[in-house]
């Protein structure tokens, strides 16, 4: 399972740094309402994304075969739930909801880059290599 999830500690500290670069920017331009919506968008995609990981990974050590559908599955559920969650905050008139916003799209191609970026770097084999 280790080897599967090799590229969680990469992408949560990309999410560490976009916290540190967005809380301050939100908090000078709207308190903390803009802090707590730039936290709750970035908690939001790494959450999702770690826990999507791990039901992948899963998906991969205990059924194979299913792991195409386990993972579109994750990814729309994550999507619907991420829009069902800011459709119910648009409604409740919250102040933090255009930080909320801008920090779920951020972090989300923050969290892709540094996946990406961990892909183009990483040394992946082809094949499985058996210890012999």
């Amino acid at each position: 399972m280790k080897k599967r999830l090799q590229h969680l500690p990469t992408a949560l500290i990309a999410m560490g740094i976009l916290l540190v670069v967005v809380a301050p920017l939100a908090g000078w331009r709207d308190g903390a309402i803009g802090v707590s919506g730039a936290l709750a968008g970035i908690g939001l995609v790494a959450l999702s994304y770690t826990l999507s990981s791990l039901i992948i990974a899963v998906t991969d050590l205990r059924a194979r075969h299913l792991l195409l559908p386990v993972a579109m599955s994750t990814y729309v559920l994550k999507f619907t739930i991420i829009g069902v969650v800011m459709w119910i905050v648009a409604g409740a008139d919250w102040g933090g909801l255009p930080w909320l916003g801008a920090a779920v799209i951020a972090a989300t191609l923050v969290w892709i880059t540094a996946q990406a970026v961990w892909v183009w770097r990483a040394k992946i084999p082809y094949v499985e290599i058996e210890p012999s």
